[in-house]
């Protein structure tokens, strides 16, 4: 917009200067509409130009990573410490927020003691497969007991040397112990069946108690908050006494970080014909009026929410007039020392595609101009 003041006022001082001051032509009607084309073509050059090899958008803004802050517990607890304070700078690891721990202290202890119970459990499989083990071997000795005896009967009998019932007694002997042994030997077996139940070596019934004291560790150590990142909290709502847990469904502060701010400026599409990734940019920060600071397009966001349909039962409809969606480049800024880089913070900015190198100085000039008015503007005072 400036540059095509400073053009129009250059081409009417100049018109001016031939037809009044120095008169060395008589303007009439021809003369007025030569005039008028020239200088209209001759404006149209330079905007064109400048629009295409420099682009330049005052729709421009600072980003800033944000994570939520959300806590991870298993039942409302109350949040009994804020330890942060408001735009305040912190380091990563810095504790933020400390909730009561007393249900989670005791889960910890609780699952501690049935780790220990499924340590001692699994020293009680042991001994169940040698007790086992030696009710097999006595079953088996009462079974060759049982089958010694009713051969000597079987013998005996026959001869007359002892009665019929004598050895019947001995045949039942001979099927109740067989069925003791078979008994034994599936009590045996259940208990190696216990005692195998492994993963890696480690009982499954220790494995099932360790995980459970992990987790009751991890969400009594989520009783406490600690920074994600450098950065800090701009807007501290929380305040002791607040409820939380898994009754909440959003987040109770926003964290911002320190590392990796960039500049988001959108451009009409048309602009971008000759934007790549690389190329030199100007910004002039709202927030230092005079100031011009050095970047570059660290890349272009080739989409718009024009182009996403969801999934979604209605057919799309599609009427016009609809204004074409903008696309947005992202820059990385060259923050000089001291120098404050706002999330939102708002800019001008100028990319410098390297083509009609000609017209970049009337850019530059646009740009500075820009920064300089931000000075006085706007007017609120």
């Amino acid at each position: 917009m400036f540059v095509a003041l400073g053009i129009t006022l250059f081409y009417i001082i100049f018109v001016w200067f031939i037809f009044f001051k120095a008169q060395w032509l008589k303007f009439n009607i021809t003369w007025g509409i030569v005039s008028f084309w020239v200088g209209a073509h001759l404006l149209l050059i330079f905007l064109v130009a400048l629009r295409f090899f420099q682009p330049f958008s005052v729709d421009s803004h600072v980003v800033r990573s944000t994570i939520q802050i959300v806590p991870r517990l298993t039942q409302p607890t109350i949040l009994t410490e804020v330890l942060v304070e408001p735009n305040t700078i912190v380091t990563k690891g810095d504790p933020l927020y400390r909730f009561d721990d007393t249900v989670f202290s005791l889960a910890v202890d609780n699952a501690k003691a049935q780790l220990v119970a499924a340590e001692q459990n699994a020293k009680i499989l042991e001994q169940d497969v040698i007790s086992s083990t030696e009710a097999v071997e006595r079953a088996n000795a009462q079974l060759a007991y049982a089958r010694t005896q009713q051969a000597r009967y079987e013998n005996l009998v026959p001869a007359g040397g002892a009665r019929q019932d004598e050895l019947d007694r001995w045949n039942e002997q001979v099927t109740e112990d067989q069925a003791s042994v078979n008994q034994a030997e599936a009590n045996l077996e259940k208990s190696q069946l216990a005692l195998d139940s492994q993963i890696d070596g480690v009982n499954t019934g220790i494995l099932q108690a360790q995980a459970q004291l992990s987790e009751a560790e991890y969400f009594l150590e989520n009783t406490t908050i600690y920074a994600p990142e450098n950065g800090m909290i701009v807007s501290q709502q929380a305040r002791p006494g607040l409820v939380v847990g898994d009754i909440r469904l959003g987040a109770i502060a926003s964290f911002v970080t320190e590392d990796a701010p960039y500049i988001l400026a959108t451009f009409r599409q048309q602009n971008l014909k000759f934007v790549e990734p690389g190329q030199p940019v100007e910004v002039a920060l709202d927030l230092y009026p005079g100031e011009i600071l050095s970047g570059k397009v660290e890349a272009i966001w080739w989409a718009t929410r024009q182009g996403q349909y969801l999934p979604s039962g209605r057919l799309p409809g599609f009427e016009l007039p609809k204004i074409p969606g903008r696309i947005a480049v992202q820059i990385t800024v060259d923050v000089p020392e001291g120098h404050t880089f706002p999330a939102g913070g708002h800019a001008a900015v100028a990319i410098y595609t390297g083509q009609g190198k000609s017209f970049e100085f009337l850019r530059r000039i646009n740009i500075r101009l820009y920064s300089f008015a931000n000075f006085i503007r706007p007017l609120d005072i």
